[in-house]
């Protein structure tokens, strides 16, 4: 590969002693860091710019290594949703053990989950059965599968809130 010829002429001058080359090289390392620097300064302004606001910073009670959650706002959560979001949103992901501890105590946990029933099997004679629920049972779903929630939503499918947390941006 040849240079172009003023660069040529520039690196044969100054390769006697080796120096025009380190020189070289060295001011092609600070064009490129400054290079570099620039645009991770550009891309945060474009980032403010875009927004218009900077991140909220909010003093979250759960935030540190000797917190935790408010157990009573976790359990009015869990009300909501029960109430409310579980006749169109599924919470596949978390099991009734998930709230012992969190919200509730594990009797309350175990008789929540036995009020649910839940096909198993399939036992000795290869026909599945329903059984009540347990601690390892997952929460319940809304719908019988997707087409089934798009029909009853107009087309649109409810978003499965155990992983909604991770569709979230944190600053």
């Amino acid at each position: 590969m040849q240079a172009p010829p003023a660069l040529s002429s520039l690196i044969s001058k100054q390769d006697q002693d080796g120096v025009g080359m380190r020189s070289l090289r060295a001011l092609a390392l600070l064009g490129a860091g400054v290079s570099g620097l620039l645009s991770f300064a550009t891309l945060a302004s474009a980032d403010e710019a875009e927004h218009g606001l900077e991140c909220p910073s909010y003093p979250w009670p759960h935030d540190g290594i000797l917190s935790s959650y408010d157990h009573a706002s976790v359990r009015r959560g869990h009300q909501v949703y029960q109430q409310v979001c579980a006749s169109c949103h599924s919470m596949s992901l978390i099991s009734y053990r998930d709230l012992v501890g969190v919200a509730y105590t594990e009797e309350e946990t175990k008789a929540m989950a036995a009020e649910i029933e839940v096909v198993d099997g399939p036992n000795d004679e290869g026909e599945m059965f329903t059984r009540p629920g347990k601690l390892s049972d997952r929460f319940p779903q809304p719908y019988a599968n997707e087409q089934a929630a798009r029909f009853s939503n107009g087309g649109a499918y409810p978003p499965d809130l155990s992983l909604i947390t991770k569709a979230i941006p944190i600053c």
